[in-house]
Order: structure tokens, then sequence, then C-alpha cells
């Protein structure tokens, strides 16, 4: 009797260490299925460790082609920059590198997401996962080219301009690469918003006429995160904002054909 007591514990032991293990955790779950707060950490703790391998395999792959990324980020600016300090430029290459690793690395990143909320959803809703990765990737694809092509371009052409006589502009590499990695990615995740809004109407969170109702909020909403998010000029806040409207409008208009309709009664019947 003793001897079954005393193994109770060990036995515990491993069942629940076993639980932690990357093939307990990384699978896919019942739409029923119940686990612990701890499984979902284990979880979270083996996906960013596998979006941290692909940013990093990244970055090595981007850094021999550092010398060729920084004349390319450095083509909308058209002037040359300089550095203020011996180690600048050499962390300037690093940026570069990890800037766009992480910019490469974005199909991962949703991926890696939405398995992460998967569970929480219903087999019925699991099934967009591939959907959400290809749209969440192309549409950020389209937020940094816009912010590349355009933004950046004129942006930093309005900004410069204001110069003058008597000044000559002698930018900082440091601080022109983050200010353009800033804005592409910022305007990256500003052109998620109808994925959002649309896989959030789907699910029947919010409705075409709770987005239409929050219309004016969302106008002063946008130019407040664009003040925040770009330089303290009007220009480059209306370059942002005028896009978060605009994608904010689009995302009403699709929204309503994909409103999360109630089953039938003949359709609960056939669940049942």
């Amino acid at each position: 009797m003793n001897d079954e007591n005393q193994m109770r514990p060990s036995e515990a032991s491993e069942e629940t260490g076993s639980i932690y293990q990357r093939n307990k955790v990384m699978r896919k779950v019942g739409e029923d299925e119940k686990l612990p707060f701890t499984v979902h950490l284990e979880e979270l703790r083996w996906r960013l460790i596998y979006c941290f391998v692909t940013v990093l395999l990244t970055f090595f792959v981007f850094y021999f082609f550092s010398e060729y990324l920084f004349q390319l980020v450095r083509e909308p600016l058209g002037t040359d920059l300089v550095f203020l300090a011996p180690t600048e430029a050499f962390f300037v290459y690093l940026k570069l590198a990890l800037y766009f690793a992480i910019i490469i690395s974005v199909p991962m990143l949703l991926y890696q997401s939405w398995e992460f909320v998967a569970p929480g959803l219903l087999n019925l809703e699991r099934k967009y996962s591939g959907s959400f990765v290809v749209f969440g990737t192309v549409f950020f694809a389209i937020g940094a080219s816009f912010c590349y092509f355009v933004v950046l371009p004129y942006g930093l052409q309005f900004l410069i301009s204001y110069g003058g006589e008597g000044l000559t502009p002698m930018i900082s590499v440091g601080n022109y690469i983050s200010f353009v990695f800033k804005l592409i990615i910022t305007f990256g995740l500003i052109f998620e918003m109808p994925i959002v809004i649309v896989f959030l109407t789907k699910l029947g969170f919010v409705t075409p006429e709770t987005l239409s109702s929050s219309r004016p909020y969302m106008i002063v909403g946008s130019f407040v995160v664009a003040s925040i998010l770009t330089p303290p000029d009007i220009f480059t806040q209306i370059v942002m904002a005028g896009p978060i409207i605009l994608l904010f409008e689009a995302s009403l208009i699709i929204s309503r054909f994909f409103i999360a309709k109630p089953l039938s009664d003949d359709e609960d019947a056939e669940n049942d």
C-alpha cells in the first residue's frame, strides 16, 4: 500500500511533465477539448521560439546583402547620409538585416498567431487559417509598398524643403533607417485593417451598423494615430490618416458580405 502511494507522486509528475513536450502542446486541439492555462503558456513559448528562429535565420541571410539593402532604402531620399559615431554605420547594417528579416517573416508570424488563437474558435472558423495568412501577407506587402513608393519620396521631399536657405540637410543614417522602417512597418500593419474587421464581422463580434455608427470616432482616431506615429507636420499626418479612413470605409463595405448569420432550425437539427 505504501509502495503504491509512493509511486503515485512520481507518476503524476511524469504525466504533468509530458504535457509540456512540444509534440503535446503544438497540435490541433478539438473544439470541445479543454486545456489548462499552463499548457497554453507552453504553446505560446514554442510559437515564439518558432518566430524567433525564423527571424534569426532570415537575419543572417539578409546581413550578407546589407550593402545592397542600404542602397535600396536610401533611394527615396536621393541624398547622401552621414554617421555621427564610429559604430553607427556598423549597427545600421545590423538594423537593416533585422528589419528586413521581420518583414519577410510576416507569413510565419501571422501563421503562428492564428494557430495560437485557433483553439478558441469553432471548427468551421479554423478553416480560414490559410486565407488569413495569405491575405494578411498580401495586405501587409501592399501597405509597405505604398509607404516606400508613395509616402517616403514625397514625404521626405516635403520635410527636407523646410530647411530653406542657410540650412544644409545632414541626416544621420541611424535616424533615417529608424524613421523609414517605422513608417513602413506601421503602414503594413494599418493595411491589415480590412482583414481584422472582416474576421471580427465573420465571428459576429461587430456588425456593419456598429462600424458605421463609429465612423466619426474613427476619423478623429485616425488623425490622432497619425500624429503619434509620424513627424509633427500636417502633410505626413494626412498621408497616413487618409489610407486609414479609406481602408475603414472599404472594410465597412466588404464586411456586409461576411455578416455572421444565425443558423436556421433545419441547420440546428442537422447539427444536433
